[in-house]
């Protein structure tokens, strides 16, 4: 399940399309009609136009043709407690079922460790995502109390990531403050437009050598691609970055997913109360530029 906030009043099916992307406006049409969709706590109507301010909460239920099926994927998990975990995922994998990848996401990895995870939703632990070709840290909870609890945190700004990118170019050292919107033409992609919403990230480059560089990058926002989009935005884009970047230069280097790795994550344990930051080590494939360009 998940809350926002509305700042776009757009019809709702389209409203949900535009926020998860992943989904189809066929999906949300089922889920409003299976009242999968409030608003400020109502159920809903397909053709409704929220308005500025209201709360839209979507629980992602199972269409019949979509089953949840626990796998045993092998996960390196970086933390565990009765209330949460925090996994290094691995670039490639896919975080929740959307159309086309039903199996072999981490949401089948957890229901097989996770027995108590509820089945009935397509996002069961899952309290925020990374681009399937991401590495690194990502937060689950185990529980439906510590999920609402992880989803406040991050809605509060109270989650503190850091990003680590191998670019091409350097961005050197700055703060970009620049909104993010879906894209008019590439409807899939997402673009620094002056209607989008607000996205703050913090740039800071660790080594530069020849045409590309390693940056660190902490994210205020949480907005879709916002990493990504920002660092092309400063034409720094991330390095096998097929969409934001070079298809040519990727190909050319033989990079074969964009170079961007969540890095640590440092936040307050809901229930302990203790201050946590959970480190990922980058991978091999990332590892390697990082001594390219440190040689």
């Amino acid at each position: 399940m998940e809350s926002f906030i509305v700042e776009n009043p757009i019809r709702l099916d389209k409203l949900l399309h535009d926020r998860f992307p992943e989904y189809s406006r066929s999906y949300f049409q089922y889920l409003i009609d299976h009242k999968g969709v409030k608003r400020n706590g109502k159920s809903v109507k397909k053709r409704e136009i929220p308005q500025v301010g209201d709360t839209i909460t979507v629980s992602f239920l199972q269409t019949p043709e979509i089953t949840l099926n626990p796998q045993a994927i092998p996960l390196e998990i970086l933390y565990e407690d009765p209330y949460l975990l925090c996994i290094n995922k691995s670039a490639g994998m896919v975080v929740h079922p959307a159309p086309g990848h039903f199996e072999g996401t981490l949401v089948n990895a957890l229901l097989h460790h996770c027995q108590s995870l509820p089945p009935q939703d397509l996002r069961p632990g899952i309290v925020h995502r990374l681009d399937r070709e991401t590495s690194g840290v990502i937060l689950a909870a185990k529980t439906v109390e510590a999920h609402q609890k992880l989803i406040e945190a991050f809605s509060a700004r109270k989650m503190h990531k850091e990003y680590l990118a191998i670019t091409i170019g350097n961005p050197g050292n700055q703060s970009i403050d620049a909104p993010i919107g879906r894209d008019r033409v590439k409807r899939k992609e997402m673009t620094v437009v002056e209607e989008g919403r607000p996205a703050l990230s913090h740039i800071e480059t660790l080594i530069s050598a020849g045409d590309f560089s390693l940056v660190k990058v902490r994210p205020v926002t949480g907005r879709t691609h916002q990493i990504r989009v920002h660092l092309k935005h400063l034409k720094t884009p991330v390095l096998g970055d097929r969409v934001y970047g070079s298809e040519k230069l990727s190909s050319k280097l033989g990079v074969k997913r964009h170079l961007l790795h969540a890095h640590h994550i440092t936040f307050i344990h809901p229930f302990l109360g203790s201050e946590l930051t959970l480190t990922a080590p980058p991978p091999e494939d990332f590892q390697k530029w990082i001594e390219k360009l440190s040689s």
